[in-house]
This record gives C-alpha cells, sequence and structure tokens, in this order.
C-alpha cells in the first residue's frame, strides 16, 4: 500500500488558507476603494452645487445716488444668465446644469463636440472618475431642438440611476418637472415619456435610434421623433409636443437587455 506523505495535508490546508485570505483581502480592497473613489465623486459634486449657491448676483452699474441717499440694492445683470459663472470660469466645456427635485439627480452637463465621450470617466476638473460627469451628445448644438444628455447607471444612486425610476408610473407622478439650465437662463421640462431602448447593431434597419436625433429643425423630422416616443412610452402622460418646442433626452444603461438603455424625454415649458 502506498504511504502518504507525512505533513502533506496540513500543509495543503495552510496553503489553501492563505489563498483564500488573499481573495479576501483583495476582494475588500477592490470594494473598499470604489466606495472610496464614489465618496470622493459625491464629495466633489456637492462643492460645486455650494459654489453656485455662494454665488452672489451682479449689480448693474448706474448713475452715482444723491449725497444722504440711501445705498442702492445689488440686482442680476440683466444681460445674461450668471448663476453659473463660477463655474464656467473653472472650465469652459460646462453647457449647463441637470436636476430632479427629490433625488440625487444634480449635476453639471458638459460639452465636447470635437471628443463627445471626454467626461465618461472624467471629473468636472478633468481628473480621473468613475462616475464621469453627464454630457451632451456630441452633434448637439444650442437650438437644435433635441439635447441629449448620457449620464452613468451606479449601483449607489448616483448621476443618472434616478431616471430609471420613471419605469414606475406613479414616480412620474411624483417628479413631473426635470430643469435643465443652460448658461443662457433656466429652463424647466414637462416629462412627456419614459421608455427602454438598447444600442442597436448597425445591421438593424428598423430600430428606433433615439439618440439619432438631435437637430429637430426639421419638423418631418421632429413629428417622426416624437411618433417613435408615443410608440415605445411606457404609460401615457398626457403631456404633448408640438414643433418648434424644445425637448431634453436623458439616457442611461439598463440592464433588461444586451446594451439596454432607459431614456426619458422631456419637454420645455414656456418661460
Amino acid at each position: 500500500m502506498k504511504r502518504e506523505t507525512r505533513g502533506g495535508k496540513p500543509r495543503l490546508r495552510i496553503i489553501l488558507g492563505v489563498c483564500c485570505l488573499l481573495l479576501v483581502c483583495v476582494s475588500a480592497y477592490i470594494v473598499i476603494s470604489q466606495l472610496v473613489r464614489e465618496k470622493r465623486d459625491e464629495e466633489a459634486f456637492q462643492a460645486l452645487i455650494d459654489q453656485i449657491g455662494q454665488a452672489e448676483p451682479t449689480a448693474t452699474p448706474g448713475p452715482a445716488a444723491p449725497a444722504g441717499s440711501p445705498p442702492p440694492q445689488a440686482e442680476p445683470t440683466p444681460s445674461g444668465f450668471h448663476k453659473y459663472d463660477v463655474l464656467y470660469e473653472q472650465n469652459h466645456d460646462l453647457f449647463g446644469w441637470v436636476s430632479i427635485d427629490g433625488t440625487k439627480l444634480n449635476y453639471p452637463v458638459m460639452h465636447t463636440p470635437d471628443d463627445p465621450e471626454h467626461y465618461l470617466r472624467r471629473a468636472f476638473d478633468g481628473t480621473r472618475s468613475v462616475s464621469g460627469v453627464p454630457f451632451l451628445d456630441g452633434s448637439c448644438y444650442e437650438g437644435c431642438g433635441n439635447y441629449i444628455v448620457y449620464g452613468h447607471h451606479m449601483k449607489n444612486g448616483a448621476m443618472f440611476t434616478a431616471i430609471t425610476d420613471y419605469a414606475d408610473e406613479s414616480f412620474w407622478r411624483k417628479h413631473p418637472v426635470i430643469r435643465f439650465d443652460t448658461l443662457d437662463g433656466a429652463g424647466e421640462y414637462e416629462v412627456l415619456a419614459a421608455f427602454y431602448s438598447k444600442a442597436y447593431e448597425v445591421t438593424d434597419k428598423t430600430a428606433f435610434r433615439y439618440y439619432n436625433y438631435t437637430d429637430l429643425t426639421d419638423e418631418a423630422v421632429f413629428d417622426e421623433y416624437l411618433s417613435h416616443i408615443r410608440d415605445a412610452a411606457l404609460y401615457d402622460t398626457g403631456v404633448t409636443a408640438e414643433y418648434g418646442d424644445q425637448l431634453l433626452t436623458l439616457s442611461t444603461c439598463s440592464y433588461h437587455t444586451t446594451d439596454g438603455r432607459f431614456v426619458v424625454v422631456a419637454k420645455r415649458n414656456p418661460a
């Protein structure tokens, strides 16, 4: 009978134990590092929000007040919208700011037409970032008719995770409005539709590629986009749009299918 090597099994158990311990340590390191990066990103965005809140309106120049009269009150300048000036001075890629009351969605929106996904994994200051910064489709421009904005679907509920809640009609009823300010002025958008989609293969000729509808300055294209939206909508919001209305489309990843997307379309309310 073949004799077992003395002490072989204890040594094997020790090796396996060390390997398991190393695996646990590496896994813990990865998880903790991810949490630290996400926390750092959240703090960076909060710092931007704080800067906006601290910005003071610029006083409008005027004639000198007569001696003895009370000092004039500072008022916003009538020449433009200055809420985000402090951030634009830091980064000229800033296009606007998107938010939904009562959710975590409260972020700047960047625009780099020559490199559309520049902020996919970059922070506002250009450093490496897990969550990136929401960004405007590269083919969008001021007055294009449809601002398509992309943002990550984060496990911690940050970025554009909140828009997937529009799959539930009750969430829409509680959050019917999305705010999207540009550097030219504040904007309030009423949610028109929410639907599931995906990034389609080039060979799929019949698919509705919502991400190709940025320029809606042609009435036929506008009507086509609106028709597709109505067909894809998960429920009827009762909100309608007509040619000439400015639309906002928010897009994030969805895991209902391979290369899935979740999309929310909203219409700007008159100022």
